[in-house]
């Protein structure tokens, strides 16, 4: 009987590995399937600047060498050479103010307006109207307020990146079920605590979504935001090279941008990974 019940408890040998095998085969399936579309417009790009069709431009191969001398140099060594670092980190830095400086003002402001009629009144109306203003729009008064430099590109990010943030929070505030209120003064919560304990919980998966929106728009206004005369930063090399016809510079800046991007929205779908791992509706 021992050894009947040895056999019957005791997994095949062969069971682990398989499994194994197929837990290794899930994890290199995901990374294939991504790079299944950017090799399909790689091919499609090489074959397409090869004829006349689109010969103004360069060809994915010159453009690869154009980032290589961008990045490190010593292939051209003009005036974009080796300075892409430089940039990348001006970029980031203004960036990633604007940003910082919209949740410091979008977060509290929604959390008001979400829960507190009053303040809803007050400000709603105004911000629905200044909202539909392109960021392009302000371009000019932040220039006259700021003046040329950095200053008017993190004004301009912050606005890129405020109404996302507080759309979806406000959203996320009106969209916590009253029986949570009920449940948490039935358990003795004040009033004044619940803004801690019930709403800021509640409403964290979709202020996680507007962080990532409003990060996202963040490094799309980056480029309008450095055209106010800036020297350095991702969106000044494209306004430079495209002044002098250097479209290979263009789209290494355009590339340099989207890897900035995709890195940035990695690290905030990680938080809020480890910080929502408790709720159905994490990012």
């Amino acid at each position: 009987m021992t050894i009947a019940a040895d056999r019957t408890q005791t997994p095949p040998a062969a069971t682990v590995p398989r499994r194994h095998f197929a837990f290794e085969a899930g994890r290199l399936k995901q990374p294939a399937l991504a790079l299944i579309l950017p090799a399909l417009l790689l091919t499609w790009w090489h074959f397409a600047t090869s004829g006349q069709v689109y010969s103004l431009i360069p060809p994915p191969a010159q453009v690869g060498l154009a980032f290589y001398d961008l990045a490190v140099g010593g292939i051209r060594n003009d005036f974009f050479s080796g300075t892409l670092a430089t940039h990348v980190v001006a970029s980031v830095t203004r960036v990633y103010s604007g940003f910082f400086l919209a949740v410091i003002v979008a977060l509290p402001l929604a959390l008001m307006i979400g829960r507190i009629p009053a303040v809803r009144q007050m400000f709603d109306p105004l911000l629905q109207i200044l909202r539909p203003i392109p960021v392009t729009a302000w371009l000019p008064l932040a220039m006259i307020i700021f003046g040329i430099g950095p200053t008017s590109a993190i004004f301009l990010v912050f606005l890129g990146a405020f109404y996302p943030i507080l759309i979806n929070t406000v959203f996320g505030v009106r969209s916590v079920e009253p029986r949570l209120f009920e449940a948490a003064s039935m358990l003795g919560c004040s009033p004044s605590a619940q803004f801690a304990r019930v709403v800021l919980p509640a409403a964290l998966p979709a202020i996680f979504t507007g962080l990532r929106l409003g990060l996202g728009f963040s490094w799309m206004v980056i480029v309008i935001g450095e055209m106010t005369g800036v020297p350095t930063g991702l969106g000044a090399i494209i306004m430079e090279a495209r002044q002098l016809s250097r479209t290979e510079v263009v789209i290494c800046g355009m590339i340099a941008i989207g890897v900035a991007g995709f890195i940035s929205d990695r690290i905030i779908l990680l938080i809020g990974r480890k910080l929502l791992s408790w709720s159905p509706n994490h990012v």
